[in-house]
C-alpha cells in the first residue's frame, strides 16, 4: 500500500508520527463509455461556456456560484485558510463507541507508526483497546477539515472520517405522520423471528453475487459463448402478515436445526411443486362415518 498522508497524532503532549493508508478498496467492475459501433473510447474536452475554447488544466480554477455571480478562487485563497490540523490528527476527547451513530461514518484509513514512533503508537493502541471507547479527532484531508474517530482493529489504529452533523439529512416522509398500529400478536411474532434469525456476524460468509454474475457475462463475451440470462426469482406477496411471520419463524428455526421446515413454512416452500396438482375434493377429505357397534345375541339358557 502507498501512504496518502503523513503527519502526527496529537495525544495530549504526546506526538505520534504516522502514515495514513486507505483501509478499503472498491471491487466494482468499472466500465468505459465507448462508441457502440467500433468500441472506441469517448473523450471529453474542457470547453469554456463563454468563449467556446478548450481550457488546459493550468487555467482551470474553482468557482462558487453566488446567486448567478461566479466567484473564482485560486490556490492562494485556499492557502490562507486556517487549517491547524493540516498535518496533525488532533485528539479532542474519548467517548463510548456505542454513542457514535454509524450514519456519520464516511471513509476508513489505517494508521502506521513512523520510524521511532512505535512505542507511543502501541501505548495509545493498547490503552484505547482496553477502554471500550473511541477517540474523537479532527484532521484536514484534501484541504478539508473533517471530524473522525480512532479505534483499534487487528492491532492497528483505524481512523474513520465522519460527516458533520449538519450534513445528515432529516427523514421527512409522509408515513411518519400516519397513525399506523400493529397488533401485539404481530409484534410478538416479529420479535420471535428476530430471535430465531439472530447469530454472530461473519462478513466473510457473504458475497457480491451481482458482481460474480457480471464477471461471468464478461467472460462469456470474451470466450464468444452464448450468454444465458438468469430468470428472475418468483415474487411472492404474503396475503396475511401474521401467517408470513409465523412461516418465517418456522423456516428460520428449521434452518438453524438443519432439518426441513414443517407446518406453514413447509407448505410455503412446496407451493411450486403442488401448484399443478388438483385440490382434494370434499369427499376425499371427509372422515368415514363410524359403523354402529354390532349387537351380539345372547344365548338362551334352559331353565332347570
Amino acid at each position: 500500500m502507498r501512504a496518502i498522508w503523513k503527519g502526527a497524532v496529537s495525544f495530549g503532549l504526546v506526538s505520534i508520527n504516522v502514515k495514513l493508508y486507505p483501509a478499503t478498496e472498491e471491487k466494482d467492475i468499472r466500465f468505459h463509455q465507448v462508441h457502440r459501433t467500433d468500441g472506441g473510447r469517448i473523450r471529453y474536452k474542457r470547453v469554456c461556456s463563454v468563449d467556446g475554447e478548450e481550457v488546459s488544466y493550468d487555467d482551470v480554477a474553482k468557482g462558487f456560484d453566488a446567486g448567478g455571480e461566479m466567484i473564482v478562487l485560486d490556490d492562494a485563497d485556499f492557502a490562507e485558510l486556517p487549517l491547524s490540523t493540516s498535518h496533525t490528527i488532533e485528539v479532542l476527547e474519548f467517548v463510548p463507541a456505542t454513542q457514535v451513530d454509524p450514519i456519520l461514518y464516511a471513509r476508513s484509513y489505517y494508521l502506521e507508526p513512523d520510524e521511532n514512533a512505535t512505542k507511543p503508537y502501541v501505548l495509545l493502541r493498547d490503552a484505547l483497546a482496553g477502554s471500550d471507547r473511541v477517540a474523537v479527532v479532527k484532521v484536514a484531508l484534501r484541504q478539508r477539515e473533517q471530524l473522525a474517530v480512532l479505534r483499534v482493529r487487528d492491532d492497528v489504529l483505524v481512523m474513520h472520517t465522519m460527516l458533520w452533523p449538519d450534513e445528515i439529512r432529516k427523514p421527512e416522509f409522509e408515513f411518519l405522520d400516519e397513525d399506523v398500529r400493529v397488533r401485539q400478536q404481530e409484534l410478538t411474532m416479529a420479535r420471535s423471528l428476530i430471535e430465531s434469525m439472530t447469530t454472530d456476524f461473519q462478513p466473510e460468509e457473504f458475497s457480491d453475487d451481482y458482481r460474480s454474475a457480471l464477471q461471468q457475462v464478461i467472460d462469456a463475451k470474451i470466450a464468444g459463448r452464448e450468454i444465458m440470462t438468469p430468470q428472475p426469482a418468483e415474487e411472492r406477496q404474503a396475503a396475511d402478515l401474521m401467517a408470513a411471520l409465523r412461516a418465517s419463524v418456522e423456516r428460520a428455526r428449521a434452518h438453524q436445526k438443519g432439518s426441513p421446515p414443517t407446518g406453514p413454512a413447509a407448505a410455503d416452500q412446496d407451493r411450486k411443486t403442488t401448484s399443478r396438482q388438483a385440490a382434494p375434493s370434499a369427499s376425499s377429505t371427509r372422515k368415514p362415518a363410524k359403523k354402529p357397534p354390532r349387537k351380539t345375541a345372547k344365548k338362551a339358557t334352559k331353565s332347570a
